[in-house]
């Protein structure tokens, strides 16, 4: 119905769906597995979180999408929630049944928003899971920056229904947005589109047939597995984008950290993100079969030189933990530092990313746990990046103040 082009990313447009639909103290039913950018829309327009627990696959150690069960189940607890937003699909490509949320969603009168940020390309050819529009959502923002060709920082924000109205998203987007736009972004945005809308599937298909056939050769190297379409049917895992290569390597011993900066420091290949067991590579418009065969052998070469053949057995991240205060609230309360190992059963007064892919472990506001702390012990010892963080070390971690 409407398009509007975003030169502050997709983080702009997804605050602003939050802002255009939602008034301080309403309710929204959000996965716990969000984006940070879901959380920040939450703390700008006062809005209140009802979280759903992805499901996790204990294999890979990663979320997968929300079931059908779960939002429904959510809904009817919530009655007076005013939209439910999901992520479609995940960075590792994992959708959720989309189009049964949807109807569901719209069956109880609530408003289906949804952040499509590593979804563009899927609008561009059949072999893909099902867009966010195809399936009836009323809103979704789109990365054009990662699978559709753009500069980086330029995405859009589309409206796929009449429960909309155009004016409150542009109110919101002009709240949001700078008043000196970037014609550069706004440009590329405009010939990324054109791109794709003459010659998308021509491209898709290569880039879909470089995905497969990595896939397929890295499953031949022993110690490495990359997971694909055969995750289909696994709680949370309606469908799969093969575009994402996720390669677990816990089989030859390595962390994905440990194996992300191997494959940067002594094989010059940057991988899209690392976690505790996986790395991730996004196979998209502008690879060749040349770069995609670097990577496979440097791989193999990797896995000629280890005799590491332990099973490297890393807990998954900890089940998120219970919001006690309100996102807007928790961000204004007065804070102050403690251990973190003394942090156990406070409420945090920071939210503590790893980005990427920028998913909280913990949000302002929450229950810091056990499970908790010994995850961001771990995470601090293999040297992974976190956000959001007061003391870089990890030695401390800002808590709220309760008795102030």
């Amino acid at each position: 119905k409407h398009a509007f082009f975003l030169v502050n990313g997709t983080s702009g447009g997804i605050q602003a769906m939050i802002m255009s639909v939602c008034k301080p103290g309403d309710k929204i039913i959000v996965p716990r597995n969000v984006h940070k950018s879901i959380v920040n829309g939450m703390i700008l327009g006062g809005v209140n979180p009802v979280y759903i627990q992805p499901e996790i696959d204990e294999k890979l150690g990663i979320a997968n999408g929300v079931t059908a069960r779960e939002v429904e189940k959510a809904i009817l607890s919530n009655p007076e929630a005013k939209a439910v937003f999901l992520i479609n699909p995940t960075y590792y490509g994992v959708t959720s049944d989309l189009k049964t949320i949807v109807d569901i969603t719209h069956k109880h009168n609530m408003l289906m928003l949804v952040d499509e940020a590593h979804g563009t390309h899927m609008y561009f050819h059949e072999d893909f899971p099902s867009t966010a529009i195809e399936s009836g959502a009323d809103m979704c923002a789109i990365s054009m920056h990662k699978t559709g060709g753009s500069l980086t920082q330029s995405s859009a924000l589309m409206i796929g229904g009449d429960r909309i109205n155009p004016e409150s998203v542009k109110w919101a987007l002009n709240l949001l947005s700078t008043s000196s736009s970037s014609y550069l972004l706004m440009c590329s945005l405009d010939v990324a589109r054109k791109q794709l809308a003459i010659n998308g599937h021509k491209l898709l298909s290569d880039t879909l047939y470089l995905a497969r056939w990595a896939r397929k050769e890295i499953n031949k190297i022993d110690g490495f597995y990359s997971f694909g379409k055969e995750m289909i049917g696994q709680q949370g895992c309606f469908d799969f984008d093969e575009t994402k290569l996720g390669i677990n390597v816990r089989s030859l011993g390595y962390t994905g950290y440990e194996m992300e900066k191997k494959l940067r420091k002594e094989y010059n290949i940057q991988i899209e993100l690392a976690d505790l067991n996986n790395v991730l590579a996004i196979v998209s418009l502008g690879d060749r079969m040349e770069d995609l065969s670097i990577l496979v052998d440097s791989l193999k070469d990797i896995a000629s030189k280890s005799d590491i053949k332990t099973y490297n057995s890393l807990k998954p991240p900890p089940k998120y933990p219970n919001s006690v205060i309100c996102p807007r609230d928790a961000f204004y309360m007065n804070k102050k530092l403690t251990k973190l190992i003394d942090s156990e059963g406070q409420l945090s007064g920071e939210t503590i990313i790893t980005y990427p892919p920028g998913i909280p472990i913990v949000c302002a506001g929450e229950l810091i746990t056990k499970e908790i702390i010994e995850y961001l012990t771990v995470l601090k010892s293999e040297e992974c990046h976190l956000q959001g963080v007061t003391d870089a070390s990890l030695d401390y971690v800002k808590v709220l103040d309760i008795d102030s």
